[in-house]
């Protein structure tokens, strides 16, 4: 795929090296990663904002955070301004696709993508990739989600409807609120779920990446 890439944020996403899989997750390069969108047909709606915060070594690093609204040709739907509060003389003000998805590559090379309900973070940039670049790499991540579920699963615990939403989760393990539908915050509330999701894990014994993959 590397071949076929051009030069640029892509080309250096697909250089870095692979990490591996075996090492412990908490010496593991993160970025959590939310997107806002304009809908959930990544087809046909678009990211309208996007929200990062690196973690290493086990630490959210709070001076990596970055959110960035993406410049759109078109009109928000009423009801995805009524969910993320973003309007469109916000998106007309925002950054062209290329820049907030190269400058998304560019944190993320050589780290490990973290998410909630991680399936809309791949898919919109999967799919902007290939618009972008003609390439749909495949990124590793973590979803905050799917831990949360599986946890449950184990001890035979009935999951609700709500019960595996970001903020309900957090609730869980006592962690503060925030203002949810804002891409930075949730990126953050997510980084901190994942954090406090490793630390109820039995911290005496090597926790390896491929525990967490999806």
């Amino acid at each position: 795929m590397l071949e076929a890439a051009p030069e640029g944020a892509i080309s250096e996403y697909l250089s870095a090296p692979l990490i591996d899989r075996s090492r412990d997750i908490h010496a593991v390069p993160l970025l959590s990663l939310d997107f806002e969108t304009s809908g959930l047909d990544a087809s046909k709606d678009h990211i309208v904002s996007a929200g990062y915060v690196a973690i290493e070594d086990g630490m959210i690093q709070l001076s990596t955070a970055r959110h960035e609204l993406v410049k759109l040709g078109g009109s928000l739907t009423e009801q995805s301004v009524v969910i993320h509060k973003i309007t469109d003389d916000d998106v007309s003000a925002g950054l062209p696709l290329d820049e907030v998805v190269g400058n998304l590559l560019h944190a993320l090379a050589g780290k490990i993508m973290v998410a909630h309900h991680a399936k809309i973070e791949l898919t919109f940039l999967t799919q902007a990739c290939q618009k972008l670049y003609g390439v749909s790499p495949r990124f590793p991540v973590i979803d905050t989600m799917r831990i949360a579920k599986q946890w449950l699963e184990r001890r035979n615990k009935e999951i609700e409807q709500g019960d595996l939403r970001l903020f309900n989760l957090r609730k869980r393990y006592g962690l503060p609120m925030y203002q949810a539908h804002n891409a930075l915050s949730d990126a953050i509330a997510t980084a901190e779920l994942l954090q406090a999701q490793i630390g109820h894990m039995d911290s005496s014994q090597n926790l390896p990446l491929k525990q967490f993959l999806s």
